[in-house]
């Protein structure tokens, strides 16, 4: 069956370009996303891999550990990353879990295809509870958006904190919306910048971790 956001993920340990992996262990208590790739070697996936490792500082600021996974084994794995750091002119920083077996990719539900042995291109955010909290899939041909990704991550951290959600198209340090469940009474002292009634049930305030 499919995870659905709230669930609990499955833990494994498989074999990485880092050594082996225990997914719990290896996000420890931090956040952690998990993405999958269709196959090594791949030019999508090449310039995604060194994307990735260029935005470790991103991720180190919001405590956010990554991984990614393909179902080729672990040589394959190491000679590819050589094509990445010279491609891509980055030092890859995470590592490629070689899921040759497909344990991993069966129990994340990353094979959508009888006819289909790679892997699609699944992004997974996973919480410091080991929680499910957002799944994007993408098609083989296109690339994934990793600013789109680090976005979401900074709306869940922000509203795991405070009493509100993110709007469309927001971004850090742009008003937030005031939750509906929330009185005016305790909006008055949960948001000390003010806030902005556009609605009886819309309501904008500054982000209040800014």
């Amino acid at each position: 069956m499919a995870l659905l956001l709230g669930d609990t993920v499955p833990n494994f340990t498989q074999e990485s370009t880092d050594g082996p992996i225990d997914l719990y262990d290896f996000f420890g208590d931090g956040w952690g996303i998990l993405f999958s790739h269709p196959a090594d070697f791949t030019p999508v996936c090449t310039t995604e891999l060194g994307a990735v490792a260029g935005l470790k500082e991103q991720f180190d600021k919001r405590n956010t550990k990554v991984i990614g996974l393909s179902v080729d084994d672990l040589a394959s794995h190491r000679d590819w990353v050589k094509d990445i750091e010279e491609t891509q002119n980055v030092k890859l920083n995470f590592p490629i879990i070689a899921d040759a077996d497909q344990k991993v990719a069966n129990l994340y539900n990353m094979i959508q295809s009888e006819d289909n042995k790679m892997t699609v291109r699944s992004v997974f955010i996973i919480d410091p509870e080991k929680k499910l909290r957002l799944t994007i899939t993408y098609p083989a041909a296109t690339g994934r958006n990793f600013a789109e990704i680090l976005r979401v991550l900074d709306s869940l951290q922000l509203t795991d904190g405070y009493k509100v959600a993110t709007p469309a198209n927001w971004r850090d340090g742009d008003d937030v919306i005031v939750l509906p469940a929330v009185s005016n009474e305790d909006a008055d002292k949960l948001f000390p910048k003010g806030y902005e009634t556009v609605r009886p049930y819309l309501r904008t305030t500054p982000q209040p971790n800014k």
